[in-house]
C-alpha cells in the first residue's frame, strides 16, 4: 500500500457498488459549484449570470443639487467637522452584525394560511350561495328575522353601568372633580375591589393560631395547678390504655372454642348415621311436591271465578268506607291533630337549636381531611420529681416545628399526614472485591 502511494498509481476500488460510490468518489467539485450558487442567492437575491447589468452596476454622480444649492457658493468646512459627522453617521458594529445580510426570502409558513374545517367550510359557503341565486332563506337567517324585537328602554337602564360605548371615560389626570362614589368611575379608575365571597371569610377553625399551655406546665407551677394537669395526662393515657385492653380482649383465643378429641370424634361421625333417614324423608318431601303441583294445575271453574270476583269487589269497598270514614272522624279530631302539629314544630326548633350548637362545637375540633386521622399531639408534662428547682437546670421538651405542625392540622388548614417510607425498588447487591480476599 506504501508502495502505490509512493509511486502515485490510483487506488483500484470496486464500483459497482453504491456504497463505493460514495466512499471512494471525489465530489468537491461538485460541493464548491453548489456553495458558490448558494453564495450568490444569500448576497444578491439570485445567480450573477442571470442578472441584468443595470442590476448590477450604476453611475455614481452625486446627490442631485436644488436650484437654490446650485447658486450657493460652496463652503470648506473644517476637517474637525467633517471627520465628527461621519463618526456620527457611522452605524455601530453591533447593529451591523444584527442586521440580515441573506437576500433570499423566508420560507413560506404553510402551517398560518391553513384553517381549521377549511374544506367544511367552502363547501357551506358554496351551499349557501346556491340557496341565495334561487331565493331560498336559509334556517337559521329566518330564525333571527322572526325574533322579536328587544325592548331598548328596559335593557338599557340595566346594562347602561357596563356596557354603554357612548358613555364618557374619565380622565385620571384630569384636573375636573368626579364623583368618586360612582361605580362606573371606580370600575374606569381600578379603584373598585373585586367582590369576595363570604364563604372565604370564615375561618376553617375557631381555635387560634398559638394555644397557651395550662399553667401546671410551668417551669416553676404552683402545686394545685400542676396535680390537675397530671390529672389531665393520666385520663388521656386511661383512654389510650382502655383501647389496647380492647384489642386484645377481640384478639384473644376462647378455650371453649378450641378442639378436644370428643369434639373431633362426633365431627368425623356427622352424616353416617342418618343417612337412610334423610333419603326416606327426601322421597316424602317429592311426593308430597309432585300431589301439589297436580293439585296446582287445575283448571278453575267459572263459579270460582266470579265467587273470586266478588270478593275482590266487596274488599275495595270495604276499604273505600275505610277510609271515607276516617276523613270524616278527622273533622273531630281537628283539636288533637292541631295540639300534634305544634308538639312537632317544637321539636323541630329544638332539633334546630341542638343541631346549630353541635356545629358550632364541630368548629374547634378538626375534621376529617384526609384518609388519615387526626392524632393529638402527646402531653409535654414533668412529674413531681422531674420539676427543674432554676432556669439552669430547665431541660428543654418537645419540638417547636412538630407543634407548629400538629397546630395546623388542628386548624384544618392542611390535611394529617404522615412521613413517606422509603421503599426499595431492587434488593442490595452485595459485590467480594479481590482486596477484601486478600485481607481475609
Amino acid at each position: 500500500r506504501r508502495h502505490d502511494l509512493l509511486s502515485g498509481r490510483r487506488k483500484r476500488v470496486n464500483k459497482n457498488k453504491k456504497k463505493s460510490w460514495n466512499k471512494h468518489s471525489d465530489i468537491n467539485d461538485v460541493e464548491e459549484f453548489l456553495n458558490d450558487i448558494r453564495h450568490q442567492e444569500r448576497t444578491t437575491g439570485g445567480l450573477l449570470a442571470e442578472k441584468s447589468d443595470d442590476s448590477l452596476f450604476f453611475l455614481d454622480v452625486g446627490q442631485p443639487l436644488n436650484d437654490a444649492q446650485r447658486d450657493k457658493p460652496v463652503e470648506e468646512e473644517p476637517v474637525e467637522r467633517k471627520k465628527r459627522k461621519g463618526r456620527v453617521s457611522r452605524p455601530l458594529r453591533i447593529d451591523l452584525i444584527l442586521q440580515q445580510d441573506s437576500l433570499i426570502p423566508p420560507p413560506k409558513d404553510v402551517l398560518a394560511y391553513q384553517q381549521p374545517n377549511a374544506k367544511k367550510l367552502r363547501r357551506s359557503a358554496q351551499r349557501l350561495e346556491q340557496l341565495a341565486a334561487k331565493g331560498v332563506v336559509p334556517r337559521k337567517q329566518r330564525q333571527l328575522l322572526n325574533r322579536r324585537p328587544v325592548e331598548r328602554t328596559t335593557l338599557k337602564a340595566v346594562t347602561e353601568a357596563n356596557n354603554n360605548p357612548n358613555r364618557d371615560y374619565y380622565d385620571i389626570w384630569g384636573q375636573e372633580l368626579k364623583d368618586l362614589a360612582d361605580p362606573w368611575y371606580l370600575q374606569q379608575t381600578c379603584k373598585k375591589r373585586v367582590q369576595r365571597p363570604e364563604r372565604l371569610n370564615e375561618k376553617p377553625s375557631t381555635l387560634p393560631a398559638v394555644e397557651v399551655i395550662a399553667p401546671g406546665g410551668s417551669y416553676n407551677p404552683e402545686f394545685f395547678s400542676h396535680q390537675a394537669l397530671l390529672k389531665a395526662a393520666h385520663e388521656v393515657e386511661v383512654v389510650k390504655q382502655k383501647e389496647e385492653d380492647k384489642i386484645k380482649r377481640q384478639l384473644a383465643v376462647n378455650k371453649e372454642d378450641t378442639a378436644t378429641m370428643e369434639t373431633i370424634f362426633h365431627e368425623e361421625l356427622e352424616g353416617l348415621v342418618e343417612e337412610e333417614k334423610e333419603e326416606e324423608e327426601e322421597l316424602k318431601d317429592e311426593e308430597d311436591v309432585a300431589v301439589g303441583a297436580i293439585v296446582l294445575a287445575q283448571k278453575k271453574t267459572e263459579k270460582q271465578r266470579k265467587k273470586e270476583r266478588a270478593l275482590k269487589i266487596k274488599e275495595q269497598r270495604r276499604m273505600a268506607n275505610r277510609r271515607m270514614n276516617n276523613r270524616q272522624q278527622q273533622l273531630f279530631q281537628l283539636r288533637s291533630i292541631k295540639a300534634s302539629i305544634k308538639q312537632q314544630d317544637q321539636k323541630t326548633k329544638v332539633n334546630q337549636i341542638r343541631r346549630k350548637a353541635k356545629q358550632e362545637a364541630e368548629k374547634s375540633q378538626p375534621r376529617r381531611l384526609g384518609k388519615l386521622k387526626f392524632q393529638p399531639q402527646d402531653m409535654e408534662v414533668q412529674l413531681s420529681g422531674e420539676l427543674a428547682e432554676s432556669l439552669r437546670q430547665l431541660k428543654p421538651e418537645g419540638s417547636i416545628l412538630k407543634d407548629r405542625f400538629k397546630s395546623l392540622q388542628k386548624r384544618n388548614l392542611i390535611e394529617p399526614r404522615e412521613r413517606a417510607k422509603f421503599k426499595r425498588r431492587h434488593k442490595l447487591k452485595y459485590v467480594e472485591k479481590r482486596a477484601f480476599k486478600e485481607i481475609t
